[in-house]
């Protein structure tokens, strides 16, 4: 399907994009005005874009039906100072039920039901419950149009960054990605949940460089079996394994034992098998079951 942005209503192509881009980490923004009220809500056009300065950007878009600002934005312009609260699993239905377009001078934070706690260096509160709390100064609001849909960034720099000792990892110096169950927005209603369940690892390249796909033994890049993920994780190696004569194990022992005469099924049993091996991150193992394959030792 082709989607021309210029000939499809913004109705339209905001639920494409909102599905196809996502999931987006929702920034909870608590600020204040220059008469001390309070506002709460969440933006999910959302992130962290430099780490020294320490800058987070979202947007405040402008509403569709008439192009007027929302609260926070307002507040912003008056007191350029923002929380924004990390929402995990715990307050998702309290952060969602914020969202309701409120009267400004309605407090979310007892409508959610949400409890005020100081912060250091900024005046507006933070969300006692969330885990995760960033005092932030605002740098600057830019401005993407003035019709309704249209965006206007904040960018906020940074000052102060409360982490909750329950999401610490066993030696306390880092947040423990399985103990906060962040969530993220999706298009519509939707939303997705980061748990234990779904979290996975991969290896990054480190200062040295890896090899790349087109440097991997042709019977390898060729295989009719192994993804182009799997492809990227054998290719990320700075060189080609030698073979080492002294691996083996069972399941290699038996796959030999009944495929040596058939080439074609060999193949495709020791392409299957790294592959299982690949799919838990054991790439030393399945590099020596291919490099057997491949009768390379390159």
């Amino acid at each position: 399907m082709h989607i021309n942005i210029s000939e499809t209503p913004v109705a339209q192509y905001q639920q494409w994009l909102q599905f196809a881009i996502a999931p987006r980490p929702i920034c909870f923004a608590s600020t204040i005005d220059a008469s001390g009220n309070v506002n709460l809500s969440p933006f999910s056009f959302f992130n962290l874009v430099s780490y020294k300065p320490a800058i987070v950007v979202f947007s405040v878009v402008r509403k569709m039906r008439d192009g007027s600002t929302k609260h926070t934005l307002q507040n912003i312009l008056e007191v350029p100072e923002v929380v924004i609260n990390i929402c995990d699993y715990d307050m998702v239905q309290q952060m969602s039920l914020s969202s309701c377009e409120f009267a400004k001078s309605t407090d979310e934070f007892i409508k959610s039901g949400f409890t005020k706690t100081p912060a250091i260096l900024v005046k507006p509160p933070m969300v006692q419950e969330a885990k995760v709390q960033l005092e932030c100064k605002v740098l600057e609001v830019k401005s993407l149009g003035d019709n309704g849909g249209a965006g206007q960034l904040v960018i906020a720099e940074i000052l102060n960054m409360h982490v909750h000792d329950t999401i610490l990892n066993s030696a306390g110096n880092m947040i423990d990605p399985k103990k906060l169950a962040l969530v993220a927005r999706l298009g519509g209603d939707w939303y997705c949940k980061v748990d234990a369940t779904n979290l996975f690892e991969i290896d990054k390249p480190t200062t040295q460089i890896a090899i790349g796909v087109d440097a991997l033994p042709s019977s390898i890049r060729n295989s009719h079996i192994l993804t182009g993920n799997n492809l990227a994780q054998l290719a990320n190696v700075v060189e080609i394994p030698f073979v080492d004569a002294t691996f083996t194990d069972d399941k290699l022992k038996h796959i030999f034992q009944y495929y040596a005469l058939n080439a074609a099924d060999m193949e495709q049993e020791l392409h299957s098998y790294a592959k299982e091996l690949l799919a838990q991150n054991n790439v030393q193992a399945a590099w020596q079951v291919l490099l057997l394959l491949a009768g390379e030792n390159v």
